[in-house]
């Protein structure tokens, strides 16, 4: 079954308050957004593999160890996941990146798909699919479905900010892929909208409200 990790590392939990707040700013918002895919990269990353190699520091030899290979992929969600891709690739800057393009029918609230462009080895890699805000779950599922399709078996989900009903949706489509996420908040409002959630993660990055 699909497990909800939820970071709440101080340093997360801080730069997130600073986001949600009306007042903040997108220059200020991007690089908060940034700086918590970092710092939630460094957990999502924590199991992966380490080999041995010899080395020789400065006053001996010895055996350190080095990630054994295991190759990356982020793939961020149009448009709103693009601002969490910067941080990651701090971290894993070989790291290769596809982007799946979903908007939300104002209407219907449900996705539509407009674009799909991924590397070619992705179903070789450990993909992270990140967009920010995890809400009726309605584009993670499509988007994890489209990976799946691809060929990825190895798929984690990292979003910022997640409602009770896209977690639900996700681990009933998806009870294979495990959600990172730095904040469970309390619901759905009418429109589909998170509560008390930031807003429009799309608008406040880049600026378009």
């Amino acid at each position: 079954m699909s497990t909800l990790h939820v970071l709440d590392h101080p340093l997360i939990v801080h730069k997130l308050s600073l986001m949600r707040n009306k007042k903040t700013g997108s220059k200020e918002f991007r690089e908060l957004l940034n700086e918590i895919a970092m710092l939630m990269g460094y957990e999502l990353t924590r199991d992966l593999p380490l080999e041995d190699i010899e080395i020789e520091t400065p006053v001996a030899k010895m055996t350190a160890k080095k990630i054994s290979g295991k190759k990356l992929a982020i793939v961020p969600i149009l448009r709103a996941g693009l601002g969490m891709v910067d941080g990651l690739q701090k971290l894993v800057p070989v790291a290769k990146v596809g982007h799946i393009g979903l908007y939300r029918d104002p209407e219907t609230h449900t996705p539509v798909e407009y674009y799909c462009k991924l590397p070619l080895d992705v179903e070789k890699r450990t993909v992270i699919l990140v967009d920010p805000m995890l809400a009726t779950g309605g584009s993670a599922c499509d988007a994890l479905t489209m990976l799946k399709n691809k060929g990825c078996h190895d798929i984690r989900f990292m979003c910022l900010v997640a409602a009770p009903e896209g977690v639900k949706a996700v681990q009933e489509a998806h009870p294979d892929i495990d959600i990172y996420t730095a904040a469970l908040d309390e619901k759905l409002n009418e429109h589909a909208y998170i509560v008390p959630g930031l807003g429009d993660a799309g608008d406040r990055i880049f600026g378009t409200i």
